[in-house]
């Protein structure tokens, strides 16, 4: 387990990481230069840091840059809370037999690019939510996912109870992979399957839901 060494608020971490171009590595010299181990395995503050740099990129080459970043000032949390859902999506998803193609993902994410107005409207707003266009094609993947475990479950994930016998089965995924992270990146609830105060992982951009 990591063990803390800050007793830095959830909000006084994500200045800090915004601040900081280069984050020091775990205190934990078992698991050094882990941001958090997800099933025994690491995710890195390098990997984490390459990903953030990658939406920051990408965010300052709009003409909305500045807006953009200060609306996203704790991207490093919410990428953090991204990477970790994605491995608890990936061991639901396989544990229920449901897979995404590159032919699925294709399909949604140009099905949503005409709901959006077109391929770089889509892009601005995952951009808007502090994903990279890099990204995309993997955030549709999720959302593939996401509707394939619900049909396994026999839920409507675009109800409330749906939702809520969703989360029930992700939750049972997360407390299985046993998820520690770095305390000066928060506490992962395995309850509501999210770190710390960054918000609900399978929300997506208004335009691009429902597309199936």
């Amino acid at each position: 387990m990591f063990r803390r060494r800050t007793a830095l608020s959830v909000s006084a971490t994500a200045a800090l990481l915004v601040a900081a171009p280069l984050l020091a590595a775990c205190g934990d010299a078992a698991h050094p230069g882990a941001a958090a181990i997800v099933d025994g395995k690491r995710i890195t503050v390098s990997q984490l840091q390459a990903k953030v740099k990658d939406v920051r990129a990408a965010q300052a080459e709009t003409p909305q840059g500045g807006q953009l970043v200060r609306n996203t000032g704790r991207l490093s949390l919410a990428t953090l809370n991204g990477m970790i859902f994605d491995r608890v999506l990936a061991r639901s998803a396989r544990d229920a037999g449901v897979t995404a193609d590159r032919a699925d993902v294709q399909r949604w994410r140009a099905a949503a690019e005409r709901q959006a107005g077109g391929a770089g409207r889509l892009r601005e707003m995952w951009l808007q939510q502090g994903i990279a266009p890099d990204e995309i094609d993997g955030m549709v993947r999720n959302q593939l996912l996401l509707d394939g475990v619900a049909r396994h479950l026999g839920v409507d994930r675009g109800t409330p109870q749906g939702q809520q016998r969703l989360a029930r089965a992700l939750a049972k995924t997360s407390r299985s992979l046993g998820i520690d992270v770095n305390p000066r990146f928060g506490k992962w609830d395995d309850q509501q399957v999210i770190l710390g105060q960054t918000k609900d992982p399978w929300i997506t951009p208004a335009s691009a839901q429902e597309q199936t």
